[in-house]
């Protein structure tokens, strides 16, 4: 962190500099924006950061049916859709190269809540979306853990514009339908709302089905001119299959729907999610404010998982009498494992800003309680091998607990910002958070002797005090153009399963580390803001330069999704371990430009180029053969590119307005190439993409307003991969290569049309 505390005291040196020569009484007044509670105070001028806002109408009105589909109009978002409305949301390359299970670098806030759903994907009812923000680079400074590379900041929707009777329908390909219903009502000083949304799809894929329903509102009572009380809640139950991949190139292009392409290693989410939220604000005149806010979230997914095996008589006998009728993997529903969790998230917030003729203070608190209670059973019974009963391969029984374990994280964190207006062009941020975390588990099923001989144990502890900072200064160079920098910091604890290993899941292989540090990212940024106009167009433009390094990544030594291997190929590694050992710096350039979305024509473009490369990655083995049943191989991935990378991409949109009822609209998407692996072995090409849309809105003298809408999405049938992964020989003939590639296939061209009233 020297080089952030330098250009700390540099910034602060040019202000005081700057201050000298500024007159007494002509500084405007500062006013502290920065919040993680509200958005009321949401404002780009005068910001240090990288910042993209998207209003609840733009989200409306693009009629997404996921959140990718939204955030694909700012610059440096790599989100991908992985099942269903599903959507895991990384910025500038962070974590690209994993996608299973683990945390996107990203913090997830809803209504002012750090939300830690499994997986690390978002959820979230498309319909109930008041405003995005995007603040990217390092921001633990303000939200703390998994802050790596920025933050998505969603505020639900609420107020009078919710008042009255809203109806729409839609429908699309693979038999997708949508229904919402919502009332609202603004009465006194009373301001509510309640909306029903329910959304099913049959899928392209084989088992691609998924099903939503949602139930969320917002109630809020205004106690008097300056202070106000808001309840939220959303109650949402989701079902989804998951497959859609296949096994390398040739199976993409001859069966890209999956109908042979095998089994994923988990699927059948049934998700039942319950969030509270109470939020009290205060407003205290002469710029100061308070607002607090308490909520609680539970999280309850029941799954399948593990294919493999076979399926046995309770009296060992197997089924049917054969290997091949037995063999999990070649029966549809077969699953080993059933994996029943339950979360839950509770917590405070509290902040106070303070505003001035040269100064602004905002100070927080933060506190976090999370708990995971995961237990897995076994749904049928099965053995390991397809011949005999012995102690090497016993018969696991029908409803077996082989995991049942407790996970917990508690956070207490102050954080505050410093805000100088030097003088009336300069203005410089200061800000700083303090987490103190403590995580542990305990696991309810004794452990056997020869886990203990591993070093796993029953229970675990584990605190972390970590600092974040953020130094930033604007510099107004006129009335709409402003240059802004920063260096920012992000960090990430490890996990229980990092730190503990095997305890986690009885059965692991994974040797506990419980010396692991924290997770580093330092952020450095440099960007011009304008308002403007070109050839008498008005244009808001925003480019960022950035850097983002990080440091102590935690890898595995036994390679990404790899089990340890063969002690007999090399002594440099015979046990598997997640230790601090990697590296990665992700730099590039970050380009929005916005039109008057109010004018006859319109467009927006963000681009971005992007080169994110391993610093350190040189213990990275591959599993070779059927099940590592030939030697592993050791990859030096130093100065590799980070897989899933492109160096370009585009989103260019332009509208067009008809009259006033009626609007056509265009969207490109495009990126370059990239590696489908960290060895950089696999190389698939880039591809260009357009979607259409018309809308026709009419307002009826009564006040009714009509709306109806036709999308087309990937309007030439495109074919390319939605995903495409690699990490071993996933053919088991010994050799790596596109055909060992995990690949899921893009739906080609599908359609959607709806139609609202609201009265």
């Amino acid at each position: 962190m020297k080089v952030a505390r330098v250009f700390a005291l540099s910034m602060v040196s040019l202000a005081v500099s700057q201050a000298v020569y500024a007159e007494v009484g002509m500084l405007p007044e500062v006013s502290v924006t920065s919040t993680t509670i509200d958005d009321r105070f949401d404002s780009k001028r005068g910001e240090a950061s990288n910042i993209n806002v998207i209003s609840g109408k733009e989200v409306d009105e693009g009629h997404g049916k996921n959140m990718v589909e939204i955030l694909e109009s700012i610059p440096g978002v790599t989100a991908e859709v992985q099942s269903g409305d599903s959507v895991k949301i990384m910025l500038r390359g962070v974590e690209a190269q994993r996608y299973m299970g683990e945390k996107p670098g990203v913090a997830i806030v809803i209504d002012g809540v750090p939300v830690q759903e499994r997986t690390g994907r978002v959820n979230i009812d498309l319909d109930n979306i008041d405003s995005i923000k995007v603040i990217k680079g390092g921001a633990s400074y303000l939200f703390g853990e998994d802050a790596l590379s920025g933050a998505v900041i969603i505020t639900t929707k609420r107020g009078a514009k919710m008042t009255g009777v809203t109806a729409s329908a839609e429908a699309g390909s693979f038999n997708y339908q949508k229904a919402l219903l919502r009332a609202g009502f603004s009465e006194g000083n009373w301001v509510g709302h309640v909306q029903a949304t329910k959304r099913q799809t049959d899928g392209y894929h084989d088992q691609g089905n998924s099903f939503a329903e949602y139930l969320d509102g917002k109630l809020q009572y205004m106690i008097d001119e300056t202070s106000d009380i808001a309840f939220g809640f959303e109650n949402s139950s989701r079902a989804k299959d998951s497959h859609g991949t296949v096994k390398g190139v040739t199976a993409a292009w001859l069966d890209p729907q999956s109908f042979t392409g095998g089994k994923d290693y988990a699927r059948m989410y049934d998700v039942n999610l319950d969030k509270a939220n109470v939020t009290y604000a205060k407003d205290f005149g002469a710029g100061g404010n308070l607002l607090v806010n308490t909520y609680l979230f539970k999280d309850h997914t029941f799954s399948w998982s593990n294919p493999n095996g076979y399926l046995r008589t309770a009296g060992g006998a197997l089924l049917n009498g054969t290997a091949a009728a037995s063999n999990m993997g070649t029966i549809n529903d077969a699953y080993v494992n059933g994996g029943d969790t339950k979360q839950e998230q509770k917590g405070l917030k509290a902040e106070w800003r303070r505003g001035g003729e040269q100064i602004g203070l905002m100070a927080g608190l933060d506190l976090q309680a999370f708990s995971d209670r995961a237990l897995t059973k076994n749904l049928v019974t099965y053995s390991a091998r397809s011949t005999g009963i012995n102690a090497g391969n016993p018969l696991n029984l029908a409803g077996a607990i082989t995991a049942d374990n407790l996970s917990t994280t508690d956070t207490r964190a102050l954080y505050g910002e410093f805000k100088w207006q030097a003088t009336d062009p300069l203005t410089v941020t200061l800000n700083a958070r303090h987490d103190d975390i403590s995580a542990g588990y305990e696991s309810f099923i004794p452990l056997t002797a020869a886990q203990i001989a591993a070093g796993r144990t029953l229970t675990g502890q584990k605190n972390f005090r970590v600092w974040s900072e953020r130094a930033g200064l604007n510099y107004a160079l006129s009335a709409g153009r402003e240059i802004y920098a920063n260096i920012s910091s992000g960090f990430r604890v490890p996990t229980v399963s990092q730190l503990y290993g095997g305890a986690i899941t009885p059965t692991g292989s994974v040797t506990p580390n419980p010396n692991l540090a924290p997770e580093k990212s330092l952020n450095q940024e440099i960007g011009l803001r304008t308002k403007g106009e070109l050839f008498g167009i008005a244009l808001d433009t925003d480019v960022a330069l950035f850097q983002l390094d990080r440091k102590d990544f935690i890898l595995n030594t036994g390679g990404q999704y790899q089990t340890a291997p063969d002690p007999t190929v090399s002594t440099f590694n015979e046990f598997e371990q997640y230790q601090n050992i990697g590296g990665v710096r992700n730099r590039g350039v970050e380009l929005g430009l916005k039109t008057d979305s109010k004018l006859d024509w319109s467009a927006d473009l963000a681009y971005t180029y992007l080169d994110a490369k391993f610093t350190r990655n040189d213990s990275y083995w591959m599993s070779m053969g059927v099940r590592g049943s030939l030697p592993s191989v050791l990859y030096n991935n130093t100065g590799n590119v980070v897989p899933r990378t492109p160096n370009h991409k585009m989103n260019l949109s332009t509208r067009y307005r008809y009259s006033p009822a009626l609007s056509f609209s265009v969207e490109m998407n495009a990126q370059s190439g990239m590696y489908a692996d960290e060895v950089n072995l696999v190389w698939t090409g880039g591809r260009t993409l357009f979607n259409a849309m018309v809308n026709y809105d009419l307002k009826t003298e009564r006040g009714m307003k009509w709306s109806a809408f036709a999308r087309i999405d990937n309007l030439f049938d495109r074919f390319y991969y939605t995903t495409i992964r690699g990490g071993s020989d996933g053919d088991g003939n010994g050799v790596y290569n596109a055909e060992d590639m995990s690949i899921t296939v893009d739906p080609g061209r599908v359609w959607t049309a709806g139609l609202s009233l609201v009265f």
